[in-house]
């Protein structure tokens, strides 16, 4: 279930690491399935931890030395706090995953991170950070690290993993400061959005959804592991309740020295999700999804299979000029605007069958000729012919060919648990 309490507990742990300094702390109205802004970088004058990006180049010439804290450790005595013991996620799980995330770099330092698919999206933000003295007038240390989140949802299980870590750490310090005290603390929460979900949506956090702990111990265990399911209620889809709970997972972030006030940031990291039990109609009858990773159908105009629908769909997104029904600044949506899975099979039919009638307005009487009238955007999308527009278009092709590209539409819909209303794209190659 969600932690209302979330908030007051990072105020509080907030105030203990400031002890006798004033706290100031980013605040924000209560969260919503919609993200929050980023962290505003506090001015440079204000003391505790800032973003070096706010801090004047002169003075980040004397804190640029990145140390290993490890090697800082050794001369600087051990811990002497010990975190809690988390479970460190199978290395064949991430790998894979992390390597493609640090080729997406740009896309992976933004706050939702880099959707792979459906199914995988990962994190990975750099941070940078100066620790001001509890006047705001000088630099004392610096601190370096880079925070992943891995995300891994399922198909056929009501499911999402995050592996979240806190790794590469690297310090500086000036002066009696000690980063052996610096801490970091990592703030999970979740919220529902209810206008998106069916009835009586729920969603089950993990039993542990906070981990605050000194450097040293986010060096010697950088990863933890959190599960988010929702109730499974068995399969209602036949009664119109497909158990869709569309949610948002939050993390904020905060990093502390015991002698100023701590650095924190509303809104590190969010992830879109969605549970749902929808059955036959998205492949395996339940699972979990990333609402923000882009669908797309490919087709490629040299498949011999689809060769015949690539082309007209080619026709139609690029050269909607040589398509029927003939007008003026026609233009055709999938590419640049989304189509949408239409699953009521009357709805179809009506499209089917206002498709035909162009094609026969066209090409006159085709029975028998062993040729089928493709439609594009497909019967099995609310952009189809009797959406009003007349944004569509209509070719004779070869009915193999039109078979074969239905089942390819079918198959990506399933692979990625489209379900009715969805939005996906579609793309041609050569």
């Amino acid at each position: 279930m969600q932690h209302p309490n979330h908030r007051i507990r990072l105020v509080r742990w907030a105030r203990r690491a400031a002890a006798a300094c004033a706290v100031t702390l980013l605040t924000t109205t209560a969260a919503t399935a919609a993200p929050t802004q980023a962290h505003t970088p506090r001015p440079a004058t204000t003391a505790g931890f800032v973003n070096a990006s706010s801090v004047p180049k002169s003075e980040l010439q004397e804190l640029n030395h990145p140390v290993p804290f490890a090697v800082y450790r050794r001369s600087h005595g051990k811990q002497t706090r010990h975190g809690h013991t988390v479970r460190r996620a199978p290395a064949d799980e991430q790998s894979d995953l992390r390597q493609q995330c640090e080729k997406q770099a740009a896309a992976a330092k933004t706050q939702a991170g880099w959707i792979k698919s459906r199914f995988e999206s990962c994190q990975k933000r750099p941070y940078d950070l100066i620790l001001r003295d509890k006047n705001g007038t000088e630099a004392i240390g610096r601190l370096w690290f880079d925070m992943w989140t891995l995300g891994f949802s399922y198909d056929g299980s009501r499911r999402v993993d995050y592996v979240a870590s806190v790794e590469n750490i690297r310090v500086q310090t000036a002066g009696t400061e000690d980063a052996t005290k610096w801490s970091v603390g990592q703030f999970f929460r979740n919220d529902i959005d209810a206008s998106s979900s069916d009835a009586n949506p729920q969603i089950t956090a993990p039993s542990t959804v906070r981990r605050d702990e000194l450097l040293g111990v986010w060096n010697d265990k950088p990863a933890w592991t959190l599960t988010y399911t929702s109730p499974d209620l068995g399969a209602q889809f036949n009664n119109g309740n497909q158990q869709k709970v569309a949610a948002t997972v939050f993390m904020d972030l905060g990093v502390s020295s015991p002698s100023v006030s701590p650095y924190s940031e509303v809104d590190a990291y969010h992830s879109g999700v969605r549970f749902d039990y929808a059955g036959r109609v998205a492949g395996k009858f339940k699972g979990t999804v990333f609402t923000g990773a882009r669908v797309e159908l490919v087709m490629s105009r040299k498949d011999s299979e689809v060769k015949e629908s690539a082309l007209h769909i080619y026709d139609a997104l690029k050269r909607p000029e040589r398509t029927f029904p003939s007008f003026a600044g026609k233009t055709v949506p999938g590419e640049k605007e989304p189509l949408h899975r239409l699953i009521d099979q009357d709805k179809q039919d009506a499209n089917r069958t206002k498709s035909i009638k162009e094609c026969k307005k066209v090409w006159g009487d085709y029975s028998g000729s062993g040729l089928e009238c493709d439609e594009y955007p497909f019967a099995s999308t609310k952009e189809g012919s009797t959406k009003g527009d007349n944004r569509y278009s209509v070719r004779l092709i070869t009915g193999t060919d039109n078979h074969a590209g239905g089942q390819r539409i079918d198959a990506m819909c399933t692979a990625n648990r489209v379900l009715d209303g969805d939005p996906f794209y579609v793309k041609i190659t050569d």
